[in-house]
């Protein structure tokens, strides 16, 4: 019998054994908890966003209406997103909200979605905070749990969750994808998924302007960056931070509409929770501005190190060739290999809830150490 695959779940082709597994449960009864395990890039965070607009639409997943818009720019009041707020995962106290929150009745749709990314990170205390709600859930309530593997979340949470494993993506598959959903061209594509790594991610950076000028301004900066002082460094590190934040806007946006809806149903405690929880987001949206911030600048030193070791194979940043050539000219291979090792260096730190701006600072510094290293 031929499965009707909703458009939600369209964009999903590229994993067809989850495309198919999702649009069954949708047509034939969904459970109440999923466990997606899968490697980072295989797109599990994509298909926790399009499971939860099927939820909720009552097209049954149409991509285009305003519930499943409102899903899609994590607006929709019955829809969260979660993501650990401490440092070594998430608190005790981050999962009683979620509890406290999954037992009171949907506000627009039948169902109420929490997607807990990194659910890895659920540490003991805050799995058995969680565990009783999966074992005896709402009626109207769906879980999507997202993890590396099964073995790295406690078998108590796994015992109850319907597993779904994600396949690693071939490249020239998420390319394919990424051209088709936005009609770029094949090397900016290629370009985008070295940044975030995901095709609808990737989809989303092509399509995101100030994105897009962030990692023109790293190109510039790592251009130049054997020409500069070191009071030329800070100067750039403080205009790559400025320059994140400028997506933070739309993230806030987003977050005050939401407030603004679910203000008329939530209780003063209840809208503080969101409040805090906004905040988290946008402490997470600024992290992983930086993250990708550190993707271009390694894959702008990828590409320079192809150059410098005369490797038979395509840059990735096309349009920056004479950039990267100039560089390559006057560097060497041992000194960018111990550039790359900054990007590494830079991302603990930023793991480790250091300052962006000393991170930039000292990233762009021990770059261009790195790279004045004698030939």
């Amino acid at each position: 019998m031929d499965e009707r695959i909703p458009t939600a779940l369209e964009p999903l082709s590229d994993q067809p054994r989850v495309q198919s597994f999702l649009a069954s449960a949708v047509a034939g009864g969904v459970g109440h908890a999923y466990l997606f395990t899968g490697a980072p890039g295989s797109g599990m965070q994509e298909a926790a966003q399009a499971l939860a607009q099927c939820l909720v639409c009552p097209n049954g997943g149409d991509a285009d209406c305003d519930e499943c818009r409102r899903v899609a720019h994590r607006t929709h009041a019955d829809v969260r997103f979660l993501e650990p707020s401490g440092v070594s995962g998430y608190r005790v106290e981050q999962i009683r909200e979620l509890i406290d929150d999954s037992i009171r009745a949907p506000i627009r749709a039948a169902r109420k979605v929490y997607v807990i990314d990194r659910a890895d990170t659920l540490r003991e205390s805050s799995a058995n905070a969680l565990l009783k709600t999966i074992e005896e859930p709402p009626a109207n309530v769906v879980f999507i749990l997202i993890a590396p593997s099964a073995e790295s979340v406690l078998p108590t949470i796994v015992s109850r969750c319907q597993i779904v494993p994600f396949r690693v993506v071939a490249p020239e598959v998420a390319q394919a994808s990424v051209t088709r959903a936005t009609g770029a061209r094949a090397w900016e594509a290629r370009l985008a998924l070295a940044i975030v790594h995901t095709p609808r991610e990737a989809s989303d950076f092509l399509n995101s302007p100030s994105r897009r000028d962030v990692r023109r301004k790293v190109v510039r900066t790592l251009g130049g960056i054997l020409d500069y002082d070191a009071w030329d460094v800070l100067l750039a590190a403080k205009d790559l931070a400025e320059a994140a934040r400028v997506p933070l806007e739309d993230v806030r946006e987003a977050q005050k509409e939401k407030v603004e809806i679910a203000g008329e149903f939530l209780s003063a405690n209840a809208l503080r929770s969101m409040e805090d929880a906004n905040k988290r987001a946008l402490t997470a949206r600024e992290r992983a501005g930086m993250t990708e911030i550190l993707s271009a600048g390694e894959s702008i030193l990828r590409d320079i190190l192809i150059c410098c070791s005369r490797i038979d194979e395509d840059i990735v940043n096309e349009d920056a060739s004479d950039s990267i050539a100039r560089t390559a000219a006057r560097t060497c291979t041992e000194s960018v290999i111990g550039a790359l090792g900054c990007c590494a260096d830079a991302a603990r730190k930023l793991d480790a809830h250091v300052s962006p701006q000393l991170v930039l600072e000292d990233w762009l510094l021990s770059i261009k150490e790195a790279l004045e290293c004698p030939r």
